[in-house]
């Protein structure tokens, strides 16, 4: 009887090894920060603490380029978006550009209130670009951004559209 508890749990505990258990908290799938091929940054200045989440450009097969993103203000102070750039390009801004507490903005899809266009871009899907993005508090962040074409989850991306309650505003984000 010794004998076969002792079998039993040896398999056990080879089964957790085996399993992936052992690896703790260090596990290479417990380290996965990013899913997306989006980019995510955190601007922690001026008592603002803002995340962009997804950041990713998209081409539009136009010769225009679309910001996909969600920006979402984790501070407990309004903030502004004041703008996108790349290599001191504007991005041409419409709908919201508030950033109230835990509001987010959404750079395209279904929920949708705020767009960002590079009309004449010609940008080059697989390529990476620097993004620059300004806030009125949290000052300016730039990040490397990939550009994708216009399939899959971006399918739908489209440069012309406006928003209904929309103002367009440029603006130039210094890099």
């Amino acid at each position: 009887m010794r004998r076969k508890s002792i079998v039993i749990i040896s398999a056990l505990a080879f089964s957790l090894l085996l399993s992936g258990c052992g690896a703790g908290q260090n596990a290479a799938t417990r380290m996965i920060t990013r899913v997306t091929d989006g980019t995510e940054i955190t601007v922690r200045e001026n008592g603002s603490e803002i995340r962009v989440v997804n950041l990713t450009l998209v081409d539009t097969g136009d010769g225009a380029a679309v910001i996909v993103a969600t920006i979402i203000n984790q501070g407990t102070e309004p903030d502004q978006l004041l703008g996108f750039s790349v290599q001191g390009v504007q991005a041409t801004l419409s709908g919201e550009t508030a950033l109230l507490p835990n509001k987010p903005l959404f750079f395209e899809g279904e929920q949708a209130n705020a767009k960002a266009v590079f009309p004449g871009a010609n940008p080059k899907p697989g390529t990476h670009v620097t993004v620059s993005i300004g806030f009125a508090k949290a000052g300016f962040v730039s990040a490397d951004v990939i550009i994708r074409d216009k399939r899959d989850d971006f399918k739908n991306v489209i440069s012309g559209a406006k928003l209904a309650t929309a103002d367009t505003a440029t603006v130039t984000a210094t890099e």
